[in-house]
């Protein structure tokens, strides 16, 4: 294969703080590399680099000769034009990639820039300036594709994206050219990388394969480091203690020891270490009562569109739901809905008792750009209190990457993922039972989503979440809401991948809009070979979805049988109303025998009984666990 692209030991830094120190990899014509590494380690940068806009201090950049480079930043910029048209030539022939003198090619471009904004679903006479950051992100890639290039560098493209979005780019990226490409969409990684290249301590390691394998390697390789330097830092420690002795050292004249020690200070100041990661804790508060919401044949329109129509849905305490549909069906103005923010136009909504709510919105807009960071998370004191152990607000704040000289920085000078970090923090400073998450992977790297999904995985408490991260909706929720449209939305037992099995099954439930059309074009875009490859990859999504059918039939089957649309349209026996309405009674009886029972098999005399006795016992004990479960599952 041929070379694209070689970083040769590269070094850059912006003030004090190195970015590439020694960097090297090469790129060749094929790949699709996934750029990973903590916030703020340089990935966007390296990218810069590789585009020509950004000079090494060190090393060189090898471009092979003629390559085409496109790059679509992380929020893209539309110069001011009449029509979006107009402004993304505009865009193209600012970055050097459009002729307007070469008539041929440029009316060959504008015929495939109106073809690929179809693709993309997007309107090229709107005006630009009123685009959403969907629209915009669409249009921005529109334009990388119509340039035809030989080396696409894409920093978070599924920003701002739906799922649906996402899984049809998936198609595209995978039919299209050499690539590298920064997200913190895991599973897109999965299914588009052909090699995972990290930036960490300003080095770039190589790792063959999607993200699945890098994260078994890595962990492995870390694991290493950590055991090698603990043992590096004893035998150092011992050395120093020796050299301490001063009268035995020069008594002995072991200059060699003397000269290995010198070796060993050097080689420990030298160490790159990593930096620290985020700590996530949350009060979970006062339990909540056992119901957090019921709404009954609600509705409420936005804007002349009925955004949630004839909806009857019951929350209960624990419950984990997720909510899946495209940018602009109404995900988060369902979630005010549910929480009592806006009254509905039809129907009812009921609240339960004792609710503390915490809610992220993804705009931030609870943040104050002119308030300080320690002000926002705490105001008017220097302490928070966490699970009933009061902390200092500065010890706090770096739980979240935020060092002392950091607290008095207003809100407006933080990068997305600062803020995204800041709000975390002003949420799980204060107790809640109820979750509310609008995005909340949206700028964070993937070890802060790793430790973000940990925490919830663990949190005790009701949690609503929005995402279009198909796994962490996966890892974190129990059932999930679908827009299906009309504003009738669908309940499913699992997360995204049952969803997904789910789809599979359902004739009139294919992709729409988008993801529709970049599926449907993917091939006549890309000549015979790119038809194959996007034909491959976009059955990808569908042959995964068999295997974790497959793999978890059951929990299929299951999500398949909950089906059931929000809109009326299931209907119960009576004698199925009165046995729905006892089930709560019931379990929450058997729970307390349960409980019972297990206080008393903790008694001092329970084991000197005849062992026949404990094992009846023992037996009736599992039988009641189960008869709940059942239950449970019933209800």
């Amino acid at each position: 294969m041929s070379v694209l692209f070689s970083l040769i030991d590269a070094g850059l830094a912006f003030g004090a703080h190195p970015l590439l120190d020694g960097a090297a990899f090469t790129l060749t014509a094929g790949e699709r590399l996934g750029l990973i590494g903590r916030n703020g380690t340089g990935k966007s940068s390296l990218l810069n680099v590789i585009a020509g806009r950004i000079q090494l201090d060190d090393g060189r950049a090898v471009v092979r000769d003629g390559l085409r480079i496109v790059l679509v930043e992380q929020e893209p910029v539309l110069p001011p034009a009449g029509t979006l048209f107009e402004s993304l030539l505009a865009r193209g022939t600012a970055a050097g990639l459009v002729d307007e003198r070469d008539e041929r090619r440029y009316w060959a471009l504008q015929a495939r820039l109106r073809a690929e904004l179809d693709r993309f679903g997007v309107d090229p006479e709107v005006d630009p300036e009123g685009l959403s950051g969907g629209q915009n992100k669409r249009a921005a890639l529109a334009l990388a594709f119509a340039l035809e290039p030989d080396l696409l560098l894409l920093d978070e493209p599924t920003n701002h994206l739906d799922i649906e979005a996402i899984e049809a780019l998936e198609a595209i990226v995978n039919a299209g050219p050499a690539a590298i490409i920064i997200t913190h969409d895991r599973r897109f990684l999965d299914q588009v990388a052909t090699r995972i290249i990290e930036l960490d301590r300003g080095l770039v390691r190589s790792f063959p394969g999607n993200f699945a394998t890098y994260e078994k390697v890595r962990g492995e390789q870390l694991e290493a480091e950590a055991v090698a330097n603990r043992k590096f830092d004893k035998f150092w420690a011992q050395e120093e203690v020796w050299i301490r002795k001063g009268i035995e050292a020069r008594r002995t004249r072991n200059e060699g020891r003397v000269r290995r020690l010198e070796a060993l200070r050097e080689a420990r100041a030298a160490r790159r270490e990593r930096t620290g990661q985020i700590r996530l804790e949350v009060d979970a508060g006062e339990r909540s009562g056992k119901l957090v919401c019921e709404t009954r044949q609600a509705g409420i329109s936005l804007g002349g569109r009925c955004l949630v129509r004839d909806l009857d849905l019951t929350i209960m305490r624990g419950d984990r739901i997720g909510l899946i549909g495209p940018n602009g069906i109404g995900k988060s103005t369902l979630l005010k809905l549910i929480l009592g923010e806006y009254p509905p136009d039809t129907g009812s909504v009921r609240l339960g008792s004792n609710l503390q709510i915490a809610y992220f919105d993804q705009l931030r807009e609870q943040l104050d750009p002119e308030q300080s960071v320690a002000n926002t998370v705490s105001p008017g004191s220097e302490y928070v209190e966490i699970n009933g152990a009061r902390r200092h607000i500065m010890s706090y704040l770096q739980d979240f990457l935020f060092p002392s000289n950091r607290a008095n920085s207003p809100v407006r000078t933080l990068s997305g993922g600062e803020r995204n970090r800041l709000l975390l923090a002003r949420l799980f400073a204060r107790p809640a039972n109820l979750l509310v998450l609008d995005e909340p992977t949206n700028d964070l790297d993937l070890e802060s989503i790793d430790l973000l999904e940990s925490m919830l995985q663990s949190y005790p408490g009701t949690l609503l979440l929005v995402s279009h991260d198909r796994r962490f909706l996966d890892n974190v929720v129990t059932s999930v809401l679908v827009a299906q449209g009309d504003g009738h939305w669908l309940e499913l037992v699992g997360g995204y991948s049952d969803w997904l099995a789910w789809r599979q099954t359902q004739p009139n439930q294919a992709p729409s809009g988008f993801g529709a059309a970049v599926i449907a074009s993917s091939s006549g875009q890309a000549g015979a070979e790119g038809s194959d490859t996007a034909n491959r990859a976009a059955s990808a999504s569908g042959a995964q979805a068999a295997d974790a059918a497959g793999a978890s039939s059951a929990s299929a089957g299951a999500s398949v049988e909950a089906a059931k649309p929000r809109g009326g349209r299931l209907t119960l026996s009576n004698r199925e109303v009165r046995d729905l309405a006892n089930l709560p009674g019931e379990i929450e009886t058997l729970e307390a025998e349960i409980a019972a029972d297990q206080a008393r098999m903790n008694e001092p005399d329970f084991f000197r009984q005849p062992p026949e006795q404990i094992k009846d016992f023992q037996t009736a004990l599992a039988d009641k666990e189960q008869k709940v479960l059942d239950m449970m599952t019933r209800w």
